[in-house]
């Protein structure tokens, strides 16, 4: 049977999946590809016309969404303490955080990132920093939710950490951890300390840098 094929660029938020996927011990086919794939990849138009990463080829399965992706390698080979499952009492928690981090914290830093780092000579840095104060202020959910609490749901590390974790990994690279409050700082240290994190970002720097 063949492995589950990643196509990704590190550091990407298909650092997501590989990370869920060193976690969950699943032996996936990672393929780097340079920043950004549209332009330097053309090819990779052909598998995937959207042109964004990752992309996740698992037999007839064909995923693009980071989140949805981490939570699939999770749990593809049935029950796994990163899912929070039906009927456990945080499984709306966990829901909601797993897509709370693309849809309400990552997106502003996309636009942040567009405006006020990429395209920063045509003059949009200042709506680029409008969107780096939506996301400091879109932190407050994760805040109030980690008082007491090592993780998000469950008692236990699980890929709601993982997609929310790496909104705060690329804050930290972006140039946005000025708003960052520092006990989600403190949170993310211990998310990237942990062992599968820091294989996965070995196993991403041979390929081409994101960002």
């Amino acid at each position: 049977m063949s492995k589950p094929v990643l196509y990704t660029c590190a550091g990407s938020r298909g650092l997501r999946a590989t990370w869920a996927a060193e976690e969950a011990g699943v032996d996936i086919d990672l393929r780097l590809l340079p920043f950004p794939p549209r332009y330097l990849a053309p090819e990779y138009l052909e598998l995937n016309p959207l042109g964004t990463v990752p992309l996740l080829v698992d037999g007839d399965a064909r995923m693009t969404e980071s989140c949805a992706i981490a939570h699939y390698l999770a749990s593809k080979d049935g029950p796994s303490p990163l899912v929070v499952a039906p009927g456990e009492p945080d499984y709306a928690a966990y829901c909601d955080f797993t897509y709370h981090a693309d849809a309400t914290i990552t997106f502003p830093q996309t636009v942040y990132m567009r405006f006020a780092v990429f395209e920063k000579e045509k003059g949009w840095t200042e709506a680029g920093e409008a969107y780096a104060k939506w996301f400091w202020k879109r932190l407050v959910k994760l805040e109030q939710r980690l008082k007491g609490r090592e993780y998000l749901c469950a008692d236990r590390f699980t890929v709601a950490d993982i997609c929310c974790g790496y909104a705060l990994i690329l804050a930290q690279r972006v140039g946005l951890d000025e708003g960052v409050p520092e006990s989600l700082k403190a949170y993310r240290e211990s998310l990237t300390a942990r062992e599968a994190y820091q294989r996965a970002v070995a196993r991403e720097s041979a390929g081409p840098a994101a960002i």
